[in-house]
C-alpha cells in the first residue's frame, strides 16, 4: 500500500507531535508510537500495492516540481463515526481543494489503483491525532484536545510518497520512499 501525504512546516509538526506525546503520557492514545516513521500529515491519495512505483515516482517528480507551498488553517476537531479516530480538520479552502483535485486529475491513469476514500468528492481531509480509541478514551482525547489545541496556521511544505508496511493486518511502518519539497510562495 502506498500513500501520497502532505507534510507540514517544522513548527506545526513539532506542535502536533507534542500533543501526541501528551496523549501517550496520559495513557489515552499511543498513536505516535504504533507506527515507525510516523509524521503528522494529511493524506492526499492512497494506492494499492500493484502500483508501478517507478513510473509513479517519475510522474510525481514531474507534477510536484513546480508546485508551491500551501497555507492551511486547522481549527476543528472531529471523529469518523464508529472508528475510534480523532483528527484535526483543515478549513476546506478553495486553494486546498484545488491542490487535491489537481493531484487526482494528473494521476488519473492510476485511478484503478486508488483508494476511493481519498478521491475528489469522497475525501475528508484530516490530520489524525489519535486512533484505535475505545469510547472512554475517545471522550477523554476529545475533551483534552478541545482545550489543549489552539487554532493552527500551518504550511504544507513537502509532499511524500509513503509505503505502509503491515504485519497481522496492522500498519507497523510507513517510511517515506520519495519526497518533494514544495517551492516557496
Amino acid at each position: 500500500m502506498f500513500g501520497v501525504v502532505a507534510h507540514f512546516d517544522q513548527n506545526t509538526e513539532l506542535y502536533i507531535k507534542q500533543v501526541w506525546k501528551e496523549l501517550s503520557n496520559n495513557a489515552v492514545s499511543k498513536y505516535a508510537e504504533e507506527v515507525q516513521d510516523r509524521r503528522p500529515h494529511i493524506t492526499i491519495a492512497g494506492y494499492n500495492s500493484d502500483l508501478d512505483i517507478e513510473q509513479f515516482i517519475s510522474d510525481f517528480d514531474y507534477f510536484y516540481e513546480s508546485k508551491k507551498q500551501l497555507s492551511i488553517t486547522m481549527s476543528s476537531l472531529g471523529t469518523f463515526l464508529n472508528t475510534g479516530i480523532l483528527f484535526l480538520a483543515p478549513v476546506p479552502s478553495k486553494e486546498f481543494l484545488t491542490f487535491h483535485d489537481n493531484h487526482h486529475s494528473f494521476f488519473e491513469k492510476y485511478r484503478m489503483n486508488a483508494e476511493s476514500q481519498y478521491l475528489p468528492n469522497n475525501w475528508m481531509p484530516h490530520c489524525t491525532i489519535a486512533n484505535r480509541l475505545n469510547d472512554e478514551n475517545l471522550k477523554e482525547a476529545m475533551s483534552y484536545c478541545a482545550k489543549r489545541i489552539e487554532r493552527i496556521s500551518a504550511t504544507i511544505v513537502e509532499v511524500s510518497i509513503i509505503k505502509a508496511i503491515y504485519e497481522n493486518n496492522t500498519c507497523i511502518k510507513s517510511p517515506s520512499i520519495h519526497m518533494k519539497a514544495l517551492g516557496t510562495v
